[in-house]
């Protein structure tokens, strides 16, 4: 169990840090809602303990995170309180490691300054710092059903995407660029150029909105793996999705110029989406399934479906034992 005194830490770093996903925690189950905030308050610290440092001191950064991944997955974390907090998520869920480890490398990424040539390369990044969230999500909610992951995944993609759309100029003026370069040159644009003075360009603007559309399309196919899910989890998940997917109505509201100035979801357009959210899923299950959940999962997440769908070891046992259980059984009633 997460000690009180951690869990209090984790929601104030969750409630100060990440705005959208608080609010749409609050109408997740007390069972999922307090795993989840101590998974994203560790995702925070690991995203700032990169993000924060001087340029010469991400490896560094970079390095430390890993160990301190490898002391939680020890049973021995860093005395900080969302380290310990994740150590007992981890193993009361027992966490698929290769799903934390993808969150880091993508903050490796991160810590490069890598760019990405097209799209598929992009929606790798994304994956690794979004999706292997929305996995761990799965987790949490006892979902290993690989269809319903990949769903997941996809909508973890979706808010990526929205992000990196929301962000260009903030993203520009700090001299990263996260738009794929092979659209980038159908535009004409110089990279360099659009970095040195960024400016709401109309190919940099078309170049958003092919984000834009690419997320709606990853919002529409994910929200049918929302309806698979515990049906306590199904608000606090669709809640999700759509607060994100309101920033990109927000972005195409001002053209998609997210240079100039950047978009975001008021308060109280966060709660009429909660709300709409809770009472949306209660008609999920009067409705079939759609063969949208599936789907072939996206090359660049099969590795983190493939992770997170795998049954835990001692999960299998349990089931082999059950299994001999049942033929002892049958046996005893054929020789009655």
């Amino acid at each position: 169990m997460i000690a009180p005194e951690d869990m209090a830490v984790c929601r104030e770093l969750i409630r100060t840090g990440s705005y959208s996903f608080h609010a749409a925690s609050r109408v997740l189950p007390a069972r999922v809602r307090d795993p989840a905030l101590a998974l994203y308050a560790f995702c925070r610290v690991a995203d700032d303990a990169v993000d924060e440092v001087a340029a010469s001191d991400k490896g560094a950064a970079v390095a430390r995170l890993k160990d301190r991944l490898d002391r939680i997955y020890a049973g021995q974390p860093r005395d900080a309180a969302s380290d310990r907090a994740f150590a007992s998520v981890v193993e009361e869920f027992e966490m698929p490691r290769a799903l934390p480890e993808a969150l880091i490398e993508g903050l490796e990424w991160d810590a490069s300054g890598r760019r990405y040539k097209d799209l598929s390369e992009l929606q790798a990044y994304s994956a690794r710092v979004a999706s292997a969230v929305g996995a761990m999500m799965c987790v949490l909610m006892r979902v290993r059903d690989p269809d319903v992951i990949a769903r997941a995944c996809d909508l973890g993609l979706a808010m990526q995407l929205t992000n990196i759309a929301r962000d260009v100029g903030e993203d520009a003026r700090a001299g990263r660029l996260f738009l794929p370069l092979d659209w980038l040159a159908e535009e004409g644009i110089d990279p360099e150029e659009f970095l040195a003075d960024p400016q709401p360009l109309p190919g940099i603007c078309r170049c958003t909105e092919r984000l834009i559309k690419r997320a709606d399309m990853l919002y529409w196919r994910a929200a049918t793996g929302v309806r698979c899910l515990p049906l306590d989890c199904r608000p606090g998940i669709l809640a999700a999705g759509r607060v994100y997917a309101a920033i990109g109505d927000q972005v195409v509201r001002r053209g998609h110029d997210s240079v100039t100035s950047r978009a975001y979801t008021s308060g109280r357009r966060k709660l009429v989406l909660m709300v709409g959210s809770v009472f949306s899923s209660m008609g999920f299950s009067l409705l079939p399934r759609s063969a949208r959940l599936h789907a072939k999962p996206e090359p660049e997440i099969a590795f983190l479906v493939d992770a997170a769908s795998r049954k835990p070891e001692g999960q299998d046992r349990a089931e082999l034992l059950i299994g001999a259980m049942m033929a002892l059984k049958a046996r005893d009633r054929g020789l009655a």
